[in-house]
Order: structure tokens, then C-alpha cells, then sequence
């Protein structure tokens, strides 16, 4: 696929603009996680970037993707309810 973003960061705000999570490359110690929630597997190494936070029930976030060092392209932001 022409376009992805080669290296993303995650960003999670609350209502109040405060980042409350973030990752750049995701932690294979997260993958049993990620498997069990149905997400695609992750590739030993991979820059892809992962979170498993725990966020109040009722209130508002942004998710942000941006590139590190500035990159640009194309991502994908899946979000899974576990």
C-alpha cells in the first residue's frame, strides 16, 4: 500500500485537551491483548503504534495520529472496546 505512514505516534486527550496516553511503537508484551480483543497481529519490530488504556465512562476523547520527526502518509486508528 502506497502512502502509510511509516512511523505513527498515539495520542489519547481528554475533554480538557490533556494527553492521558500516548505510544510510539508498540509493546509486544501487549500482544496476547491485542490478539484476544480480535485486533491483527503486529509484526515483531514493527513501528506501529499501540495503546491499552482504561478511560471513564461518559466523557469525551481525541484520538491523534501524527508522523514521528514530522512524517506524513496514510493511517488507520482502530479502537476496540475490552
Amino acid at each position: 500500500m502506497a502512502g502509510v505512514l511509516a512511523d505513527p505516534k498515539l495520542e489519547i486527550y481528554n475533554s480538557s485537551g490533556t494527553l492521558v496516553a500516548s505510544n510510539d511503537n508498540w509493546l509486544a508484551a501487549n500482544a496476547a491483548t491485542f490478539t484476544q480483543a480480535g485486533a491483527f497481529a503486529l509484526l515483531a519490530g514493527s513501528k506501529d503504534a499501540a495503546v491499552i488504556v482504561t478511560l471513564p465512562a461518559g466523557a469525551s476523547y481525541t484520538v491523534s495520529v501524527s508522523g514521528v520527526d514530522g512524517a506524513t502518509g496514510e493511517a488507520l486508528v482502530e479502537i476496540y472496546d475490552l
